[in-house]
This record gives structure tokens, C-alpha cells and sequence, in this order.
């Protein structure tokens, strides 16, 4: 357990210590917040869906956790070009041990740079539903954290070139992002596109966090949950097995 907590912190320490890399992060979430829930806010209003800051922040804190996690793969791929990570091979313990620390460092990261929007979101406008709910959105924003950070460490384990990588990700991130439901109701939608909001793990993130944070959402919390659980755990499984693989 000591190597976990040691590349744990690694990666907190890394975060914290980069003031730019945490002030340069937010700048997107906040655009997007501000232009779209602010823009389109009377349309939606006028149309009957309500209010639309409130609709859209859990969608934007989804969206800081996705890029911020997906992308922690790149750290894998720097620690390999400069030895770092040869120098974690060699040492006595399983593999499995070191890809599980890194993963949970990536996504505690990811974590508390979905909170920081959260915070930034109410300062701008959004309100909580029930703030005694916070700690199960802290829950949800882990969840979803460490799926999308396992999905990254599981490319960079294939990927040994970081412009190859940038790319790759950028051609899944985006279509995960728009087609979750994070900046419009899934209710309503053509037959195709419900079917692959479906299948879009994202879209039960951000609808758990609609639950958590303004009691609303399109499927159950429980199902919500469910889905985000087993596909941490397959996609966990595959990074890991990936991660063995390497070769130096």
C-alpha cells in the first residue's frame, strides 16, 4: 500500500504546486458557463425547461472533471520519456500497485478541480438544491473522476507518442462531452441520439450529479450509480491489464 499513497501524492503535490496549470483550467468551465447558461438561459426559460444556470452547472463541473482527468494520461507519457517510470518498474512491487496509485492520484486531482468549479459556479449564480447533498456530489465527482482518468491511463499505456495521444483524446473527449446531456435535456431526443447518450458513460455522471445537486435528473440515482460502479470497475480492470504491458 505504501507505493499507492506515495504516486497518490505525488500527483497531489504536483497539482498544488502548479498554480498556472489550476488557474489556466478553469478559464474553459467558466466560458462555458457563463456564455452558454447566461445566452441561452431566456430560450430555455421561455421554452419551459426552467432555469437554465442550474441545468447546466453540473453539466460544466462534468466537463472540468472529464478534460482534467482524461488528460492526466499525459503525465504517464512524460514519466516515461524522461525514466521516471522505468525507475517505478524496477522497483519490488506489482505493477498493478503502481497503475492503481497513479489512477487514484488523477483522480483525486480531477476531484478537487470539479469542486473549485462547483464553488466558482455558486459565486457566479448557481445554487445548490440542498447543500447537505454536497458530499454525495464529492462522491459522484470521484466516480466519474476515476473512470475517465482509468480511460486515459489505459491509452497512454498504448501510446508512446504525447502529440499522438493530445489527438486521440481530443476525438473522444469532445463527442463523451456534448453527447452526455451536459448542455441539453436528453428528454425529447432523436431515437439515435438517446441511443448513444445511452451509451455514453458521461451521461449518467452528470446526471447523478443533477440529482445530488439539484434533486433532478433523467434516469434513477440508483441507476445512475450502478452504471458508473461497473464501468469503473471494467475500465480499471483494462488500464491495469494495458499498464502490465508495458515494456520499456
Amino acid at each position: 500500500m505504501g507505493i499507492i499513497y506515495i504516486l497518490w501524492l505525488r500527483q497531489i503535490k504536483r497539482y498544488l504546486r502548479s498554480k498556472a496549470r489550476i488557474i489556466g483550467s478553469l478559464g474553459q468551465p467558466l466560458l462555458f458557463f457563463v456564455a452558454f447558461g447566461f445566452g441561452f438561459g431566456p430560450i430555455y426559460q421561455k421554452a419551459g425547461g426552467g432555469n437554465y444556470l442550474s441545468f447546466l452547472a453540473p453539466g460544466i463541473i462534468g466537463m472540468s472533471i472529464l478534460f482534467t482527468s482524461v488528460f492526466s494520461g499525459i503525465e504517464m507519457i512524460w514519466d516515461r520519456q524522461f525514466g521516471f517510470l522505468k525507475e517505478t518498474f524496477v522497483a519490488p512491487v506489482p505493477r498493478y500497485q503502481i497503475v492503481i496509485g497513479r489512477i487514484l492520484g488523477g483522480a483525486t486531482v480531477s476531484m478537487l478541480q470539479g469542486f473549485i468549479v462547483l464553488v466558482l459556479t455558486i459565486i457566479v449564480g448557481f445554487r445548490v438544491e440542498h447543500y447537505h447533498d454536497i458530499p454525495l456530489a464529492l462522491i459522484i465527482m470521484f466516480l466519474i473522476a476515476l473512470l475517465f482518468t482509468s480511460l486515459g491511463t489505459a491509452i497512454a499505456s498504448v501510446i508512446e507518442d504525447m502529440h499522438g495521444f493530445q489527438l486521440i483524446i481530443n476525438f473522444l473527449v469532445m463527442p463523451i462531452y456534448f453527447l452526455s446531456g451536459a448542455m441539453f435535456p436528453l428528454a425529447g431526443l432523436p431515437k439515435a441520439l438517446q441511443i448513444v447518450a445511452i451509451m455514453d458513460p458521461l451521461t449518467y455522471g452528470i446526471d447523478a450529479l443533477r440529482f445530488a445537486l439539484v434533486n433532478a435528473g433523467h434516469f434513477s440515482l440508483g441507476l445512475n450509480l450502478g452504471v458508473l460502479v461497473l464501468v469503473n470497475i471494467l475500465m480499471i480492470s483494462v488500464a491495469t491489464y494495458l499498464f502490465s504491458k508495458i515494456r520499456m
